[in-house]
Formats: structure tokens, sequence, C-alpha cells
């Protein structure tokens, strides 16, 4: 059995480079420290480099190692720089890097700098495990490339500018976790929330909120990427009380739902080819051209097909009153679902029949 690496989150790699800065202060640097954790485990972190730049400063580098976790972040630097105060408060601010809250419904307020409630908790226990008693420090947490990096993530739409957030409520990168990928598109909901939205826009990736902003002007900040995980995130936004959702997809996604596939991954399953047969044999298709949808390579092949012989609209509007059903089941009748089945280019394939009574609202041509 192969056992994969974990890492430490950019809260803990933070926390660790607090510390060595505060060390460096009062005594010769150091290359590691031992730092605690939520989960009462403590943790030896190498350190990159740490010095004393005047009588009460000094600064540190500590590279975040994601383990065998896929993390935009991983082998960022981070810097932590320290200066000591006569306050006996430890107060922690932002630097370069490091992103500003624009937008509510985070876990930090609007204007300050994207350091999460733990990882703040992890840095201000570790530096105070070296302060000498009665003295203060003020850190600033920076990440040079943090600007560059936090493009590869969500951040920009979560409303986290100029930079990467620290984040991490164990201190722990768990490799490869499908669990911290769904997590981490939560938070959408949250904004979406926040903002005031009461109709939420489910799409299921960066294709669907491109047709979903040009084509439905729909607000960014109420379009939700649900990713592969579409039952997951059906279940966190009635968890969150939310009472209405359309869906924007392309058909390659949302025709999988007919067959009751909420993880649309190609291995979880797919039923594409299947379910736009059998659809277009209940509207009528022929034998020849249910078999040359079951051999099409992909649904766009199978679209065309569809609107050579007029069945488009009737085939994708079937389909989409069955993922309403399947998506309303899923949800215990708890929101109002309308589903929207859209080709690559945006044009509209079929809709349910509750999108059909919200058309106005899409402004659809």
């Amino acid at each position: 059995m192969r056992f994969l690496k974990y890492g430490i989150t950019t809260g803990a790699t933070a926390a660790a480079a607090a510390k060595a800065a505060t060390i460096a202060v009062f005594k010769e640097p150091v290359n590691c420290v031992v730092i605690p954790t939520p989960i009462g485990l403590r943790f030896e972190v190498p350190v990159k480099s740490s010095r004393k730049l005047s009588e009460n400063t000094a600064e540190a580098i500590v590279v975040k190692d994601a383990g065998q976790d896929i993390d935009a972040t991983d082998k960022m630097e981070i810097v932590a720089t320290v200066k000591i105060t006569n306050d006996q408060k430890v107060v922690i601010k932002n630097g370069v890097g490091v992103g500003v809250v624009t937008k509510p419904g985070l876990q930090v307020p609007i204007g300050e700098g994207a350091i999460n409630p733990v990882p703040m908790a992890m840095i201000t226990e570790a530096v105070r495990e070296v302060l000498p008693e009665g003295m203060g420090v003020e850190v600033i947490i920076s990440a040079p490339e943090g600007a560059n990096i936090a493009k590869k993530t969500t951040n920009a739409k979560l409303g986290v500018k100029g930079g990467v957030s620290i984040l991490g409520t164990t201190g722990v990168v768990k490799p490869l976790s499908l669990e911290a990928c769904r997590r981490s598109l939560v938070p959408q909901i949250d904004v979406a929330i926040a903002r005031g939205y009461k109709r939420l826009v489910f799409v299921p990736g960066n294709i669907g909120e491109r047709i979903a902003k040009e084509k439905f002007q729909v607000p960014e900040d109420a379009i939700v990427q649900t990713g592969d995980f579409v039952g997951y995130m059906l279940d966190k936004a009635v968890e969150k009380g939310v009472k209405e959702i359309i869906f924007i997809g392309h058909s390659g996604k949302v025709v999988k739902l007919a067959a009751n596939l909420f993880n649309t991954h190609h291995k979880t399953g797919d039923a594409r080819n299947e379910v736009i047969a059998a659809y277009a044999g209940a509207v009528g298709a022929s034998t020849n051209i249910i078999n040359q949808l079951l051999l099409a390579n992909t649904s766009d092949e199978a679209s065309e097909i569809l609107r050579q012989t007029n069945l488009l609209e009737q085939t994708y509007d079937r389909i989409a009153d069955r993922v309403n059903q399947r998506v309303r089941d899923r949800v215990e009748n708890k929101v109002k679902i309308s589903i929207v089945i859209v080709a690559m280019d945006g044009k509209v394939l079929g809709m349910d029949k509750t999108a059909k009574e919200q058309t106005p609202w899409l402004n659809l041509t």
C-alpha cells in the first residue's frame, strides 16, 4: 500500500513563519519551528530563512508544502514580518500578496485581510509561545507571488482581491482530498445569500458562467459554480435556506442528471447518449436516428443530429422536465427549480416548464 504525503495549510505555514520571525528578534535564526494546531498535534515545520532586521523587527520565510494534494498554493513562500511592541497584544495584518475581502458572506469582514479566524488563532498561539511576558507584537503576513497564484483560484469571484487567502481549520492538508475540493465551492452560496440574492443560478463551470452572464445577464455574485458536485451543492443550498435555483448548463453535463447522476464526473458514470436517445425516441425519433444518437461521440454531435431531424427542442425540453423532477426529488421539493440546457455557444437547446415561465427574466431571444 502506498501512503500519500500530507501537507500543511497556508494558516499553518503563516504561523510557522510568524513564530520563526519572533524567535529571530530575541535569539539566533532557526531553520525549523514547532507549531500548535487546532487538532491538538504539534508540527515541526522547516523554515527557509529568518533574520533580524533591527532592534525590534525580524522576518522569516516558510514555504507552503501541500504534500500530494492538488493545491495552487503549493511551494508558495509566505513571509512573516514582526515588530515587537509594549502593549501585550498580538496584531496580525495582511501584506503584499494576501488578499483583501471585498464582498460579504465570508468569515472575514469586508475591508480586512483574507486571513481566516482559525489561522489568526494559530498565528497568535504560535507567537505567544516565544514572546516574552509583557510584550506584544505586530505581525504582517505576506505572499510575494500571491497575486499571481490567486488567479488560479476562485478568490476573485468570492470577493477576495489582490492575493491569496490564509486558510485552514486543522493545519493539515489531506492529499488529493475531494472533500476539500467540494468544500471550496460552498462559499459561493454564502456570498450570493449575503448579497441578497433570493434566486441563485447554478452552473457546472466556467462555460456555464460565461453563458449565464453574456446571454442571460445574470449578476456575477448570483452565479454558483458546482463543478461535478451538483448533488452536494444542492444539498448545501438546502441547508442554507435557498428557495430558488435556476440551473443553466451545457447538454453534456445536464443530461446526466436525468439519469440521477448527481456527480457528473465521467468516472462516476456516463449515460449521455442513452438519455438523449431515449428521450428522442419518446418524441418520435426513428430507430435509425436513435442508433445514430447512441453512437454519437459527443452531446454536441447528438444535438446536431436532433437539429437535422427537427427534434432538438422537443427532446431537450423533455430531458429538462425530467431533470427538474430528479432535482426536486433530491431537494425534497424545498427549492423551486428551473432547468435550462444550452449548447457551447450559449444557444438554448431546451427548458423545463418552470424555466419557460421565467423567460422575461432570462432575457431569451
